[in-house]
């Protein structure tokens, strides 16, 4: 029997698969005990439940008897397993027989914090993936929700013997390194998908898209982030290009390819309205970006869901214009960067789609919808809203995370209580316990521009010429009667220094009695009173107290003395009034000669007039 040109394009696609590249995703285990096991191994991350990226746990490793060590039944009991210790319960179970998620779900039924699977065979590591929707009737996929693992049989066997033998094993599982964090921006991508038809595959998606919209928009307006959609696409072979198949489920003359909603060409949508659809989609991003408004993307796609629903019939080229047109995008601008669908020619959108299908760097080949990228590394675990935000949260450097990684479901209080452990000042609130979605980190605040420095558990200092504006920069400050003093100085950057009239560390400063320690009023005469940050020195009878020079001197109140002070006074006086009118005498002589100096140069005087009178009379004369 001829295969379809439709089986053709998925035999296309799995063969890919096959031959592709796949990478796996990989934790580490640290044995912490005991002793003798102490050493590090890799583990692959399921692509299920919620890997604890950015973040460890240390818990107590149980082992269940072999009746039940494949872990395909539901344990029986409430929390069977117990630990010797408060630790978390990691429940190790042997690989075979059965799903590797129902062995987690049972054991997540059971309490355990997560669930190890040792490998039966000498292998390099799987990923542990997902069964068939048609096999998880329950749909208890969606409900896992502890991080799981698949360890090598070495390894696995190690951890038996040991507890075997009535050891206690602990180990921590670290996800730290399993998210990268090149630099202070978060790049990830999502292989989507703008069917609804597909299934509870298509549902998880677009609940997805519509749950993280808000956290997705928050993080690129704050340019924390840059987010790209993505579409799979495969082609039609050459041979089938013209037939009813390929014409219905291909554009472009069967470059670009999807396969029937319904998988019945006789009724229903075809895969190249899809297809058409996804690339409409594509250019939204790629125009929205343009006019820096990325984030429009999770606008439309999800108005486009409910308003353009295949559900509802309502899935049309008219009602996606009209959602464009409703978020204000410019349909023409949209419309050229999708270019003719029915055009015998490559469509530059689509054709980097295909080319970014295929893997590189640390990610593997996409085959599978949905996938998530992030920082080139594939998510593994479930498409949900605060399980994604965990990991993208994880790929920014610690302490560097915006603040929406805070947010409620994700964030662990660990400062509430006793502070996290951190250093804190009560004073003035100011706190070193920082809460991330990884844990508290104790790490020195910035507080209202001043920093403060120290190793964020038992000690933090103020820093910096603001110091003092924030509770003394942690230095002593006392009040009394009227008067204030710190030993915080903002002309110094750091530490506390007691201010005159006092001694002590800074942070406690006592006042110095100077008559006690008799460093000053030590004048022959003088009577010394202590007084809170000084002193009060006082001399015999009338006599004044210089204290730069610790004496005292005479005042002079005899009538001879006040006529001599007058006198002299008076002098002065005198002297100065003379020296004016001298002044001025003088001043007003100068200009007197300057101006006629001046006039003398334009006006004859009188006695110019005397001389030059005979010379008229003669110059008359002659004519």
């Amino acid at each position: 029997m001829a295969l379809s040109p439709l089986f053709l394009c998925f035999v296309l696609l799995v063969t890919s698969s096959v031959s592709g590249r796949f990478v796996v995703e990989k934790s580490s285990i640290t044995v912490i005990s005991p002793s003798d096991l102490q050493s590090k191994h890799d583990s692959a991350i399921g692509n299920f439940g919620v890997p604890d990226y950015g973040g460890t746990m240390v818990g107590a490793v149980v082992y269940p008897d072999k009746s039940s060590a494949s872990g395909c039944r539901a344990f029986s009991g409430d929390r069977p397993f117990k630990s010797r210790s408060s630790r978390p319960i990691f429940l190790l179970l042997d690989r075979g027989e059965c799903y590797f998620a129902l062995k987690v779900w049972n054991g997540q039924q059971a309490g355990v914090a997560a669930v190890l699977v040792a490998d039966s065979i000498d292998e390099p590591l799987i990923t542990m993936d997902s069964p068939e929707e048609n096999s998880d009737k329950e749909g208890f996929v969606n409900k896992i929700n502890i991080p799981s693992a698949l360890i090598d049989r070495s390894f696995g066997d190690s951890l038996k013997k040991a507890l075997q033998k009535g050891e206690e094993v602990v180990i921590k599982l670290d996800w730290r390194e399993s998210m990268p964090h090149p630099d202070e921006r978060v790049e990830y991508e999502l292989w989507t998908n703008s069917n609804d038809e597909c299934g509870s595959r298509c549902d998880e998606q677009m609940r997805f898209v519509k749950d993280f919209k808000g956290h997705a928009q928050i993080l690129e307006r704050g340019g924390y982030t840059q987010f790209t959609p993505h579409y799979i696409t495969w082609y039609c072979p050459e041979a089938f290009v013209l037939s009813k198949q390929c014409k219905s489920q291909c554009i472009n003359h069967g470059r670009y390819c999807a396969p029937d909603p319904e998988q019945d060409f006789g009724e229903g949508y075809e895969g190249k309205q899809v297809v058409f659809e996804n690339l409409r989609q594509l250019c939204v991003h790629r125009v929205a970006n343009e006019s820096h408004r990325s984030w429009v993307w999770w606008d439309f796609v999800t108005d486009f869901h409910i308003r353009c629903s295949m559900k509802e019939k309502r899935y049309s080229i008219e009602c996606a214009e009209n959602v464009i047109k409703s978020l204000g995008l410019p349909l023409e601008k949209i419309k050229k960067c999708m270019g003719d669908p029915e055009a015998d020619v490559e469509n530059p959108v689509l054709k980097a789609e295909q080319e970014l299908q295929v893997g590189r760097g640390n990610r593997g080949d996409v085959t599978i919808l949905p996938t998530l990228v992030i920082n080139n590394v594939q998510y593994r675990g479930k498409l949900e809203r605060s399980a994604v935000l965990r990991a993208v949260c994880a790929g920014f450097a610690e302490t560097t995370e915006p603040a929406v990684c805070l947010s409620g479901d994700i964030e662990t209080n660990e400062c509430l209580e006793r502070n996290g452990g951190c250093w804190m000042d009560s004073r003035a609130n100011v706190t070193a316990c920082k809460d991330t979605f990884r844990g508290r980190v104790c790490e020195c605040p910035a507080v209202n521009g001043v920093q403060y420095r120290g190793d964020g558990y038992t000690s933090c200092e103020a820093f910096g010429p603001a110091r003092c504006t924030i509770n003394n920069g942690g230095c002593w400050s006392e009040s009394r009667d009227g008067l204030f003093y710190t030993a915080c100085s903002e002309n110094e950057l750091k530490g506390c220094r007691c201010p005159p009239g006092f001694h002590g560390d800074g942070h406690k400063c006592e006042d110095i009695n100077e008559c006690n320690e008799k460093t000053v009023c030590q004048c022959d005469g003088c009577s010394c009173k202590n007084t809170w940050g000084g002193y009060d020195c006082k001399c015999r009878g009338d006599r004044l107290y210089i204290a730069d020079q610790d004496t005292c001197i005479g005042r002079n109140t005899s009538g001879f003395g006040w006529f001599l002070t007058l006198l002299v006074l008076g002098g002065v006086v005198g002297l100065a009034l003379a020296g004016y009118i001298f002044y001025k005498y003088r001043l007003r002589s100068y200009m007197d000669s300057e101006i006629m100096a001046i006039m003398s140069q334009y006006m004859p005087l009188d006695n110019q007039n005397n001389e030059t009178e005979p010379l008229r009379q003669r110059q008359s004369s002659s004519v």
